[in-house]
C-alpha cells in the first residue's frame, strides 16, 4: 500500500498550512492550565467554559471564512469538495498546530453528514450552511440514564399529534446541550424495539424543554441532562421517515466513529511525543526518566498502538474512497483510543512521580497541571460514544461474525 499523498494532495497540506500559519494568531494555545479552575464553583467553570466555546465558535468561523469547514462535503452544501484524504489531513494538520477544538464537531461529523445522506431538500438547505458557519451548534440525544449502552431500549417517547408530534422523557451525557440550537434527538414512536424508532431534529429552545449541566470529576460542566415535557416538534422535522430511526442513528454513528477515528488517533500521537519531552525533561537521581528501560518499554509500546490505530484508520478511509458507507470496523480505533488515551495519561503520572501530585497554580507543577487534567478527562473516554463494553460486542458480532453475547 502506497501511503504518499499525491501531488494535489501535498499541495492542500502546503497551502492549509501556510493558512494557518497566517491565520492561527490569537487562537495559538496560551499554555494556561485546562484544570486550574477545577476547584472553582459551577459558576465560574460555567463562565470559563461559555468564553472557550465562543473562541471554539470564532475560530469555526474564520476556518469557514478561509475555505476549510466541511472539507469533504459536496460544494452544493457548502462544503469544500474535498476527499476523505484531504479530510484526514485536515484533522492532522490543526491537531499538529494545536488549534482550538472544533467546537461544533457533533454538527461536522454526525449531524451534518446525516442530513446529507437522509434528509429532504428542505432540510438540507435549512440547517446545513448555518451549522458550517457555526452559526447554529448542535447536540446529540441518544443516551438515556437506562438506556446507555443499549440504545435501542431507550424509552423517550414521540406520539403523534396531527401535524406535530408530542415528545416526553430524559436524554443524558448530551455535550454542548447548553448552548445548542439543535438536537437530532432518538426516540420511540412504536413498540418493536428496532423498528419503533424515529429520529428528530428538534429546536432546543422549544418550549419544554430543560437542559442540567453535570459536573464532572475535572471541574468542568461540558455535558448535561436534558428533560423534554410535551414538546412539540413538526412532522417535517423527522429526519428519514417515522420507524427508520435506528437506520439513520447508524449512520450517524457509523461517520462519528470513521470520521473522528483519524483525528483521534493523532491528537493521541501528539500526546505521547509531549510525553517523552516530559520524560527527557524529568529527572531523578540526576538522570532523565527516559533513561530508565521500564519507561523506555513503556513509551515503545504506546508507540506502536498509536500506529496500529493509524493502520486501521487508513481501512476506513479506505471504504469511504470507495464510495461505502463506514462499516463497524470504525470501532476499533474508537475503542483503541480511549483505552491508549487512559494509558498514556497514567504513564505521564508514574514519569513525573511525585511532582504529578502538584496543583495546577504551583509553579513546579509539570505542564501547569495538563497531565493530572488528562488523566481525570480520560476516564470517560472508555464510557463516551460507546463504552468499551459494547464496542468489543460490536466488533465480536458484526466483524468477526461470533454469536451474540444474548
Amino acid at each position: 500500500m502506497d501511503f504518499s499523498l499525491s501531488p494535489e494532495q501535498q499541495r492542500f497540506r502546503d497551502d492549509l498550512r501556510g493558512w494557518l500559519h497566517e491565520n492561527l494568531g490569537d487562537f495559538a494555545p496560551s499554555g494556561r492550565a485546562q484544570s486550574a479552575e477545577t476547584a472553582a464553583p459551577l459558576e465560574t467553570i460555567g463562565r470559563r467554559a461559555q468564553v472557550e466555546i465562543e473562541r471554539g465558535r470564532a475560530w469555526q468561523r474564520r476556518l469557514f471564512e478561509g475555505g476549510y469547514a466541511g472539507i469533504s462535503w459536496p460544494r452544493e452544501f457548502g462544503g469544500r469538495g474535498g476527499s476523505i484524504i484531504e479530510e484526514m489531513i485536515f484533522n492532522q494538520e490543526l491537531a499538529e498546530a494545536k488549534t482550538p477544538p472544533l467546537i461544533n464537531v457533533i454538527g461536522l461529523y454526525m449531524a451534518g453528514p446525516t442530513i446529507i445522506a437522509h434528509g429532504t431538500d428542505a432540510q438540507k438547505s435549512r440547517y446545513l450552511a448555518p451549522l458550517l458557519r457555526c452559526d447554529e451548534i448542535w447536540c446529540q440525544g441518544f443516551s438515556e440514564p437506562n438506556s446507555g449502552s443499549d440504545l435501542a431500549s431507550l424509552q423517550t417517547r414521540a406520539v403523534r399529534d396531527g401535524d406535530r408530534y408530542v415528545i416526553n422523557g430524559q436524554k443524558v451525557w448530551t455535550s454542548l446541550a447548553h448552548v445548542a440550537k439543535w438536537c437530532i434527538l432518538l426516540t420511540r414512536t412504536g413498540g418493536e424495539k428496532y423498528g419503533g424508532l424515529t429520529y428528530f431534529i428538534v429546536d432546543m429552545e422549544s418550549p419544554g424543554v430543560e437542559v442540567k449541566p453535570l459536573r464532572q470529576i475535572t471541574g468542568d460542566a461540558e455535558f448535561n441532562e436534558m428533560f423534554f415535557t410535551d414538546v412539540r416538534v413538526p412532522a417535517e422535522n423527522i429526519l428519514g421517515s417515522e420507524g427508520e430511526g435506528w437506520r439513520v442513528a447508524m449512520t450517524t454513528l457509523m461517520h462519528e466513529r470513521a470520521s473522528l477515528g483519524v483525528g483521534l488517533q493523532v491528537r493521541s500521537r501528539i500526546a505521547l511525543e509531549e510525553l517523552r519531552t516530559l520524560a527527557r525533561a524529568t529527572m531523578e537521581d540526576g538522570r532523565s526518566r527516559a533513561a530508565d528501560p521500564l519507561v523506555r518499554q513503556r513509551l515503545a509500546q504506546l508507540f506502536i498502538e498509536c500506529e496500529a490505530m493509524r493502520f486501521n484508520g487508513y481501512r476506513g478511509l479506505t471504504r469511504m474512497l470507495r464510495g461505502e458507507q463506514p462499516g463497524p470496523e470504525g470501532s476499533i480505533n474508537k475503542l483503541m483510543w480511549s483505552e491508549v488515551n487512559q494509558r498514556i495519561a497514567d504513564a505521564a503520572m508514574e514519569v513525573m512521580g511525585p511532582a504529578a501530585m502538584l496543583s495546577p497554580d504551583d509553579p513546579d507543577s509539570p505542564g501547569e497541571g495538563r497531565w493530572s487534567y488528562l488523566l481525570l478527562r480520560s476516564r470517560a473516554n472508555s464510557i463516551e460514544g460507546g463504552t468499551s463494553e459494547v464496542l468489543r460486542n460490536i466488533l465480536a458480532e458484526r466483524v468477526l461474525g461470533l454469536p451474540r453475547s444474548r
